[in-house]
């Protein structure tokens, strides 16, 4: 796989990468002016030029990737044997300026339920560059026609038809952003179970939890009813206070039209949208049936 081929499966999989070019290439150097190489967390595509200027630049975007930096960076390196180097000395002779440009993980953001409120969301969301997959244990919820109005959609859709919603969860890169609001109380507990259970993961500079923002829509009695539930399932106190209920920005859910769909669609588009821009790096999508409208 070449880097052009690597940037866009980066892309699907809503993984951060950073696009390293050679900006200008002055005397003798190992690469031309143009060439390319992509960098991961733990994976490099292509070369710049190998030797000490390619292990510098692949460390400084191993920084830009740590420090979740958007901006792009330049680097100039001088090839000579008076240079400065810390992975082996290369006398070629000449100076390379490269390009360094971070490519942001892309979110992944999970609605459960498309019904009048998953619509109105999947269609304020849809409108973002991110990965947002649409699940219900209905298919009718689902058909080309009702999801006709995301045909414009900015975002990569992926369309889930499971009698089992939370069987959905596992398919998830870690890090999605979860959003329960099915029409069944059963199934929005069953998924908060489930989303409780996924594991811890670790990060070269900490530990967070598998899943991101975990979202129930409904009134604070139901809330109630589940967590005693939830605690009889073995969920200590700790885990379930990573659950937001009820959903949304309550600045905006007020007034004679608290309760439309639309409303409370903006509301939680509204609150997740701090979190959908400081997306982490994310776990490669397994691969799994989809359709787009």
């Amino acid at each position: 796989m070449n880097w052009r081929e690597a940037l866009n499966a980066l892309h699907e999989r809503g993984e951060a990468g950073v696009l390293i070019t050679v900006a200008a290439a002055r005397g003798h150097t190992p690469r031309e002016a143009g060439a390319k190489m992509l960098v991961t967390a733990d994976q490099t595509w292509d070369s710049v030029g190998g030797g000490n200027l390619e292990a510098t630049a692949v460390e400084r975007a191993h920084a830009l990737l740590a420090t979740g930096a958007t901006t792009p960076d330049l680097l100039t390196l001088r090839l000579t044997d008076r240079a400065a180097n810390d992975h082996g000395r290369q006398c070629c002779g000449g100076e390379v300026t490269l390009l360094l440009e971070p490519m942001p993980a892309r979110a992944h953001v999970a609605v459960f339920g498309v019904g009048h409120v998953g619509l109105e969301l999947a269609r304020i969301l849809s409108r973002l560059p991110l990965h947002l997959h649409l699940v219900d244990s209905r298919a009718a919820q689902l058909t080309p026609e009702r999801l006709s109005v995301l045909s414009d959609a900015a975002a990569t859709l992926h369309v889930h038809h499971s009698p089992i919603p939370e069987m959905i969860l596992h398919d998830l890169p870690a890090g999605t952003h979860l959003l329960i609001m099915t029409h069944d109380h059963a199934e929005d507990a069953a998924l908060i179970d489930a989303a409780l259970r996924r594991p811890q993961m670790s990060c070269s500079q900490m530990s967070r939890p598998e899943m991101g923002f975990v979202g129930l829509i409904g009134s604070a009695a139901k809330w109630t009813r589940f967590q005693a539930q939830l605690r009889e399932l073995g969920h200590p106190p700790a885990a379930l206070a990573r659950v937001t209920t009820p959903i949304g920005l309550p600045d905006l859910i007020r007034g004679p039209l608290r309760k439309h769909p639309a409303v409370i669609a903006l509301a939680v588009a509204a609150q997740l949208l701090p979190l959908i821009q400081a997306a982490p790096a994310l776990q490669p999508l397994p691969t799994a049936p989809e359709r787009t409208p």
